[in-house]
């Protein structure tokens, strides 16, 4: 559909005031919400996941887009709660207590929302305790921990073991990422996913959340 085409080209060029208004014509043309969402803002916004995944875009594009997309997904929002509409997963996501830097938490934020998720954002400097309280009381799939300095990794550790103590690992997967965070250093205290950049991330918790389904 023509109209849907336009809403992921406007998107993908940061146009947030054109996205609204075609947002608004598509559903005014009795568009189903769920099929603006997809075929429009999610359509755009997984082109410019890729693109920046290949540094074709980077962070400001990524941005302008994000902004974009939330004012689109503003008008369909009472839409898909009116129709039942489920979010495809729930993420807690946050950087680790003692860092303060939140730049790539808040693309890994936008790529997920990008991709359909339901993103809690707990800020910087959270406490382990806090990470696993958030996910039991909002029932999330996955928990999500940054660390951009060497020193603030070790805490990624503890949220694995305060999930292990409150009993919720089987049921709750934990992702790591950050500049000095490898593939290595995720085995070594046992959480689930490593990716190296927002977009990977994204795709990684999206495709965790279709299998806890």
């Amino acid at each position: 559909m023509e109209i849907l085409f336009e809403i992921s080209e406007n998107l993908q060029k940061g146009k947030a005031k054109n996205v609204k208004e075609l947002v608004q014509q598509a559903i005014d043309a009795q568009i189903p919400a769920e099929e603006i969402l997809e075929k429009g803002l999610l359509d755009g916004m997984n082109i410019v996941g890729e693109k920046f995944k290949n540094n074709q875009v980077f962070v400001p594009e990524v941005l302008v887009a994000a902004r974009a997309m939330n004012m689109g997904a503003a008008l369909l929002k009472p839409l898909l709660a009116r129709v039942g509409n489920v979010s495809k997963g729930k993420v807690c996501i946050g950087t680790v207590k003692g860092d303060l830097h939140d730049i790539g938490k808040n693309l890994v934020k936008m790529m997920m929302e990008g991709k359909g998720l339901e993103v809690i954002d707990l800020g910087t400097d959270v406490a382990p305790e806090k990470y696993v309280e958030t996910a039991m009381k909002e029932n999330c799939q996955i928990i999500c921990c940054s660390a951009l300095l060497t020193t603030t990794m070790p805490v990624m550790g503890e949220v694995v073991k305060a999930a292990q103590k409150a009993g919720i690992r089987d049921k709750v997967k934990i992702m790591v990422g950050g500049a000095p965070v490898t593939a290595g250093f995720c085995e070594q205290i046992g959480a689930d996913v490593y990716t190296s950049d927002a977009a990977s991330a994204a795709s990684a918790a999206a495709e965790l959340c279709k299998a806890a389904c």
